[in-house]
């Protein structure tokens, strides 16, 4: 299958966007040159994308509404067309995961405080959610970034039976186990984070009871031990994203982790930088160092076989690419920059082989 891109935008003047939609384009495996498929306007803040397993249907979250979508992938174009909408139980979805059924996604819905399961039917249309948890907890003391619950990711283990939701209102991630029978989640434990830390997205080691919490407000990223068995985190050592000698307003926005495990990479949005770590034997990281990108780098994302790196810069309305070392971890430029106004989220389908 061609490598083809989804590009997930903000739209609307609420958010100071100017996004289009859902865009689609074809990605030159050899260069990580993008070349436009398609745009699917008339949609509101598509800001985050997941695809099903057979790469055939792709889902959007819809940030400020309460509504997830689905689309029909052609395999031969890469176009999109749409299926239906579904209730997704809360306002401002912001992340969804697929698990390893591929019968339920869920939902975090960051301005309800909730956490909602959605089936997939087997013609991949979404039905309206048919649980909806609602996360508690005391708030963080930010004053206005943490009035309320503020769920920001929902990620899978590698048994896709298992999910972590962290919270960036309530300085917590919650642990869940989700029945694939019922498609009901059932909260396994909570991790809690420093105060004020603002918790916002996760990722897993590939093969090690291992994973990383990134934390928006304080600019830090925490190492935590993940227990399969009994679907909790323990934070190991949390430590900062920026240089020792940045002073000025930054926040974390996205985690990607090499498929070896080896390397961690977020984006700071402030220092519109990616910050690029080692990982050691017992997952606890150590700065390599700093790669410049874009204004406000709300997305980092490998392409499949990682041969690039790909950060959507939100307020700079530009995707750059960058050629991924895997053996370094460094990052070089390779004068791609695809002009995308307000990208926020990128998915891909296919092999950059």
């Amino acid at each position: 299958m061609t490598l083809t891109a989804y590009v997930g935008s903000f739209t609307t003047a609420q958010r100071e966007a100017r996004g289009e939609g859902i865009l689609v384009y074809r990605v030159d495996p050899a260069t990580g040159a993008f070349a436009p498929v398609q745009t699917l306007g008339g949609l509101v803040n598509p800001s985050y994308l997941a695809l099903r397993r057979d790469q055939r249907v792709l889902y959007a979250v819809h940030g400020d509404e309460a509504y997830a979508t689905s689309y029909a992938i052609d395999p031969a174009t890469g176009r999109i067309a749409p299926l239906n909408t579904a209730d997704c139980g809360g306002g401002n979805g912001v992340r969804q995961a697929i698990d390893a059924t591929g019968r339920w996604m869920v939902v975090a819905n960051y301005a309800a405080g909730t956490v909602a399961v959605l089936e997939i039917r087997a013609d991949g249309t979404l039905a309206d959610q048919h649980q909806r948890v609602t996360l508690e907890g005391p708030h963080g003391p930010h004053p206005t970034q943490q009035t309320a619950a503020h769920p920001h990711d929902v990620v899978f283990d590698a048994t896709g039976t298992c999910c972590v939701v962290p919270d960036k209102g309530l300085d917590r991630s919650f642990c869940f186990r989700l029945d694939a029978t019922t498609g009901r989640l059932t909260q396994t434990g909570v991790m809690l984070a420093q105060a004020g830390a603002g918790p916002r997205h996760m990722a897993f080691h590939p093969t090690r009871p291992v994973a990383w919490v990134l934390n928006e407000l304080d600019s830090s990223i925490t190492t935590c031990r993940w227990d399969p068995a009994a679907a909790t985190l323990t934070a190991i050592e949390t430590i900062g994203t920026l240089p020792g000698d940045f002073t000025a307003y930054s926040t974390t926005a996205e985690i990607a982790v090499s498929a070896d495990g080896r390397f961690v990479l977020c984006s700071n949005r402030g220092h519109d930088s990616v910050t690029r770590f080692a990982v050691g034997d017992d997952g606890r990281l150590s700065i390599l160092g700093w790669t410049k990108v874009g204004q406000k780098p709300r997305f980092i994302g490998f392409t499949p076989r990682q041969r690039f790196l790909c950060a959507a810069a939100e307020q700079g309305d530009v995707i750059d690419i960058f050629r991924f070392d895997a053996a370094t971890g460094n990052l070089t430029p390779t004068g791609q920059s695809v002009p995308c106004r307000s990208p926020a989220c990128i998915v891909f389908t296919g092999d950059d082989a």
